[in-house]
This record gives C-alpha cells, structure tokens and sequence, in this order.
C-alpha cells in the first residue's frame, strides 16, 4: 500500500512540476492595434512613433492620435539627441564646454519642434466603436539622415559652435544611437 502511495505521489508531482500552460484569463480578448507591427517601428533610418485619439467627432479624435504621436516622436528625438550629443561631445574631447553643450541642445531641440511639425504621417486608420464614437491611429515618422543634416546646418550657422562642431564625428554618431533602433 506505501508502495502504490509513494508511486502515485511521485506521478503526480512529475506531471504537476512538468506541465506548465498559460491559461486565458476568462473573457480576455486578443486584439488587433492597427498600425502596429514592426514596419512601423522605428529603425535605423526613421523614427517613428503611434498615436491614438478618441472621440465623439472624427476630427477631433484624429487631431487628438497625430498631437499623442508628434508628442511621442518628440520624446524619442530629444533623447536620441541628448544621447548623440552626450556621446559626440565625451567621445571626441572637441573642447564643448557645458554651455557649448547646453547651446547645441537647445539648437537641436528648436530643429526637432519645427521638424514635428513637417512629419509624414505613414499610416492613419479610424474606427467607429459600438458607442458610435470615433477611435483614431496614427503613425508618424522622421528620416533620421534629415533630422541629421538640419541639425548639422542649424549647428554651422552658429558662430561660437560651428568653431567646436565637426560634422562627421555627429553624423558618426548619430548613426551609432540609430542603429541601436533595429
């Protein structure tokens, strides 16, 4: 009897401790997102970013998706342009001081403003929710070679940093931060 009792405790731990299933949660629902997937991700030649806006007038929830996603986008240029120029200024000892470095930023930050609002909005779809309001997604993005560019021009049009900035050592930075986008 300890026999068949020492087996069948011993059967029920191996499948107790070798079956490990995910269990649904009841009434859990897969969903869909439009405009999600990886060709809207950004990469190392755009930056891109998904808003979503939600509202009983269509205009009103599309305003509301592109505003999220230029806002989105705007957080993820100005932390890849703090770390470029984090990297650019340490990495090549160019004599940046912290106001030097303070001033490029403020630089690029401007660029980035006027830059969100010149983005291409790469995918745009609205539903109509069983409410009868309006749900909108969109995607807008940067090509990161441009944003570069304008950034180096802005740069060479100031007196005290075009003296510091040489533009090769950005650029090769900046490829550096957006190549880790992949």
């Amino acid at each position: 009897m300890k026999k068949v009792f020492i087996c069948l405790a011993v059967a029920l731990m191996a499948v107790a401790c070798g079956s490990k299933k995910e269990v649904a949660h009841k009434g859990d629902v897969s969903v869909t997102i439009p405009c999600s997937g990886k060709e809207y991700r950004s990469d190392k030649d755009h930056l891109r970013a998904l808003g979503t806006g939600y509202s009983t007038s269509l205009q009103i929830a599309r305003d509301k998706a592109l505003l999220a996603a230029r806002a989105e986008l705007g957080a993820q240029v100005s932390d890849l342009i703090k770390r470029v120029t984090d990297n650019y200024a340490s990495s090549y000892e160019i004599g940046m001081d912290e106001e030097a470095k303070g001033k490029f930023q403020d630089l690029t930050r401007q660029v980035v403003n006027q830059e969100l609002n010149g983005t291409i909005v790469i995918c745009d779809e609205t539903q109509r929710t069983q409410d009868g309001k309006f749900r909108c997604y969109v995607v807008v993005e940067i090509v990161g070679t441009e944003l570069a560019n304008k950034v180096a021009n802005t740069v060479k049009n100031d007196d005290k940093l075009r003296i510091d900035y040489e533009y090769e050592k950005f650029k090769e930075e900046f490829e550096k931060e957006m190549s880790k986008l992949q």
